[in-house]
């Protein structure tokens, strides 16, 4: 027996029904992107290397998916890195292609090489697959949807509250509660300064990014680890811990970052983003933590991370501000800042509580039965008016028993089930069945659009 096909792990087949599902997050999505001005654009699956590699640290260069180079690709590889299964300095000389990581990075790219065409502040927004090398796990996958929204070209922080606006709008929309946390990566390189390890940021921001999943001890082990002194890291934890209304913990950072002019500056910053969002009033609960790194390294200002508040499925939605992005590229001096949505995990979320609507997966509001030939014929001509009204409908195409299509009615969940057989022929009327109901009336065809509205 021939084994049976599957999908790789960390991908997914989609149903018609999860389709329909997740269209619904999409076109929520859109929609809010649109209404703030976002115009969209796409980006290839396939990105050089030298676009990727370096943009986002050590662990997610790790995660990248290279792809071989077409036809001899070992032709120009020395044969001792083969005989030694060097693959570290291999991997460069077979693979100048990965598939993307995220969005941001490509959108970069794109901004530069299309700088001529572009209007500044250019804002765009894209829907499109990513790909990361993890390991697939509940909310995880290796192959998943992005939503993003960026501007680039601005560096006034009402760029700032304006996302944080659209992801409170987008999740108002779906009817999701969420929490959205913010920090500052200013306010983390004056944190670096202050314990007197400004060389070490990364490796802090990469630790303290993990305390929701491992907690302050294992995120302490893993400083040691990465060559923090234990004064450092016990000059960290209290800052770490600090508690209290978010008015609150803003003032304890001023004061405790008095010192440090990056770190007042990420104050100051967040202070804006903060009082203006809670003065135009905000559905969300929003959050100051210190702990939120987003341990990406493009981040030099805001950084954003959304969680759902009545399910555990982790990020939802995050982002923050890049001022140095484009420069990688051979483009100084162009501030950007953006928000991606996960649309796998809010699917998710969707999903475990029972969010998504009734009607989500209907797209057939008619199914015409079919009785022959004539028959189908005279209903495939009231199809095509009802079609031109903005109708969705569809005829049985075989003349099978009427309980079959009957059940293929109700299958789809199609609401109204017509049927046009020899007394309507005669009489020019159709017999119009909600499926709902069960009650079954005789309605003229010029009538019918309304009567299935």
């Amino acid at each position: 027996m021939a084994q049976k096909p599957s999908t790789p792990k960390g991908t997914r087949d989609f149903s018609t029904l999860e389709m329909a599902r997740r269209n619904y997050i999409f076109d929520t999505i859109r929609s809010v992107f649109r209404l703030f001005g976002y115009r969209q654009i796409e980006t290839p699956a396939l990105e050089n290397l030298s676009t990727l590699m370096g943009k986002y640290g050590e662990e997610g260069d790790k995660l990248l998916f290279k792809v071989l180079n077409s036809g001899d690709f070992l032709a120009k590889v020395d044969a001792s890195l083969l005989e030694n299964r060097d693959s570290l300095h291999t991997a460069p000389r077979i693979c100048d292609r990965g598939l993307r990581y995220d969005l941001t990075v490509p959108f970069a790219r794109f901004v530069v090489q299309h700088r001529d065409e572009l209007q500044m502040p250019f804002k765009r927004f894209q829907i499109q697959p990513v790909w990361r090398a993890d390991r697939p796990q509940k909310g995880r996958y290796r192959e998943f949807y992005q939503c993003d929204a960026d501007v680039v070209g601005s560096d006034s922080l009402i760029n700032e509250v304006e996302l944080l606006q659209i992801i409170d709008e987008v999740f108002a929309r779906l009817n999701i509660r969420v929490a959205i946390k913010l920090n500052n990566r200013k306010i983390l390189a004056g944190i670096a300064e202050l314990i007197g390890a400004p060389d070490k940021l990364i490796d802090i921001t990469v630790a303290i990014d993990k305390i929701d999943k491992i907690g302050l001890e294992k995120v302490n082990e893993e400083l040691a680890e990465r060559g923090l002194s234990a004064e450092a890291i016990e000059q960290l934890r209290p800052i770490l811990e600090i508690g209290g209304t978010t008015a609150e913990r803003l003032e304890k950072l001023a004061s405790i970052l008095a010192s440090s002019e990056t770190g007042t500056k990420g104050v100051e910053e967040l202070r804006f983003v903060v009082g203006t969002t809670e003065t135009l009033g905000l559905r969300a609960v929003l959050d100051l933590d210190v702990s939120l790194a987003r341990g990406l390294n493009y981040y030099t200002g805001t950084i954003i991370e959304v969680k759902a508040l009545d399910t555990e499925i982790g990020s939802i939605s995050g982002g923050g501000r890049y001022d140095n992005l484009t420069g990688v590229f051979g483009m100084d001096g162009l501030s950007g800042v953006g928000v991606s949505f996960g649309a796998d995990r809010i699917y998710d979320v969707l999903n475990a509580l029972g969010l998504f609507p009734d009607d989500t997966a209907r797209s057939t509001r008619v199914l015409f039965a079919n009785f022959g030939e004539a028959e189908a014929l005279a209903s495939l001509r009231i199809i095509k008016e009802l079609r031109a009204a903005g109708v969705a409908t569809e005829i049985y195409p075989d003349a099978s028993k009427m309980k079959k299509q009957i059940a293929y009615a109700n299958a789809l969940g199609v609401p109204f089930f017509a049927m046009v057989g020899e007394t309507e022929l005669a009489n020019g009327t159709v017999a119009l069945k909600n499926m709902a109901t069960g009650e079954q009336n005789t309605v003229a065809i010029n009538e019918l659009a309304a009567a299935v509205d």
